[in-house]
């Protein structure tokens, strides 16, 4: 059982935003709608945010601070960019929701087909969660088995049958799993670290005839930042298909923000079914999934597998993604992000090299994550000291009094932006260097 930890009854520097915690409190569940926002890792009042703009967001109180939580990935262009805004904006004005297809959904599921390796056809949903959950559902009606494998420290939404030594959210709480997830909801899943063939090998040696498929984030993003190695990732590739499972790359935060191909392309490793979320909403509320013809034939009205959803294929929403993909390939974007990214690495080079304890900077494109671990940064699901988290937690405090905005948990990764240029990134290097400079 959780303590639960009211909120303070003041906060001098942030009255606002310690005013509207200790209301939430009262409403909502811990005082907020998604568990790693209320600081507990980190301790003190939430950031309760009136507006962004570009690189920065705005708190309640006024205060503006540069942002690299990015609403958690999708914002690849920024806040509020002026060509999504303007998008949204007459799409808002032709209606909010039909219930019915309409002209968006077909445009970006094309976009989508054209861009991502294996995929024939794509099915939007609202969510992450709802994605990855659907795939299962359509790996398994494929296969007709019934086993699914994870990966320790992989996080792929909330849905039961996969909170087990996940990531996110019950890593920043030391929980491996969650309350209220009955055994039973669990048994089909199977559990693996990453960064480790002979341990694939071993559990598709005893359960190969039985596991639907295998699921894990390509590029891991939600229990610290892990790439992985290529040569691990195209054996479980081998071992899949030797043993007539799917793979499923879980690329929500990957997709379209390492490329157009996301990770799949960028490790030239093709899975059979794709999960997508974040960018491809433009910040709005969407998930989807995808993968060959033949396997997503199986979903209702043509196949045997039900799926649905009131919002999906939301107009709304399909034109934000259409126009942050618009805009990514208009200005050369991703290329873009790789090069601000490069320029972040060298700025901050000198700044952890002088630091007095061990932080390491690991960077994917434009995903970056200051791992505290005193060992150097992971390849599989490390958890923090409580040491190194207390370090953590000092900085965050340190870089929020600086005005700079990072995930309030050390397992979670930070984002760059089309709005994060040289300025933005020297502002950044120079407030870690006195930050870490304030801590023991």
């Amino acid at each position: 059982m959780t303590n639960p930890q009211p909120p303070p009854a003041s906060d001098s520097r942030r009255p606002r935003s310690a005013e509207l915690y200790e209301r939430a409190c009262r409403v909502i569940p811990g005082g907020v709608s998604s568990p790693v926002r209320a600081f507990r890792a980190v301790g003190g009042t939430p950031l309760f945010i009136a507006r962004g703009a570009g690189a920065q967001v705005f708190d309640a109180d006024g205060r503006a601070y540069l942002d690299f939580v990015g609403s958690w990935g999708p914002l690849i262009a920024g806040h509020a960019h002026p060509a999504v805004v303007g998008a949204v904006t007459e799409a808002l004005a032709r209606g909010s929701s039909f219930g019915a297809p309409c002209a968006p959904e077909v445009e970006l599921a094309e976009r989508i087909v054209a861009a991502y390796p294996a995929v024939e056809q794509v099915r939007f949903v609202s969510s992450g969660t709802e994605a990855v959950m659907s795939a299962i559902r359509v790996a398994r009606a494929f296969t007709g088995r019934d086993l699914i494998v994870k990966f320790a420290g992989c996080y792929h939404g909330h849905a039961d049958h996969l909170l087990v030594a996940a990531g996110s959210g019950l890593a920043t709480f030391g929980r491996p799993s969650s309350a209220g997830v009955p055994e039973a909801f669990t048994a089909c899943t199977r559990v693996l670290p990453l960064d480790d063939e002979a341990a694939a090998e071993r559990l598709f040696a005893a359960d190969g005839a039985r596991i639907a498929a295998l699921i894990i984030e390509p590029l891991p993003a939600n229990h610290g930042l892990l790439p992985q190695r290529r040569e691990f990732l195209e054996a479980l590739r081998r071992l899949t298909r030797q043993h007539g499972a799917l793979l499923i790359f879980d690329e929500v935060i990957s997709g379209f923000r390492l490329g157009p191909g996301g990770a799949a392309q960028w490790l030239e490793i093709a899975p059979d079914l794709a999960t997508f979320g974040k960018v491809i909403g433009g910040g709005m509320p969407v998930g989807a999934f995808g993968g060959a013809r033949a396997i997503m034939a199986r979903l209702a009205p043509d196949g045997d597998t039900y799926q649905a959803g009131t919002l999906s294929g939301n107009p709304v929403a399909m034109t934000a993604g259409l126009a942050t993909l618009d805009l990514m390939a208009r200005e050369s974007g991703w290329e873009q992000l790789e090069a601000r990214g490069a320029e972040l690495e060298r700025l901050l080079k000198p700044v952890l090299a002088n630091c007095p304890f061990p932080v390491q900077l690991v960077r994917v494109a434009s995903l970056f994550w200051l791992s505290f671990h005193g060992a150097g940064p992971p390849r599989t699901a490390a958890a923090l000291s409580a040491r190194e988290s207390a370090r953590f937690a000092a900085l965050f405090h340190a870089m929020l009094d600086r005005g700079i905005y990072l995930p309030p948990s050390g397992y979670e990764a930070c984002f760059l932006s089309l709005a994060h240029g040289s300025a933005e990134l020297t502002r950044f290097a120079n407030a870690l260097r006195d930050a870490l400079g304030a801590i023991e």
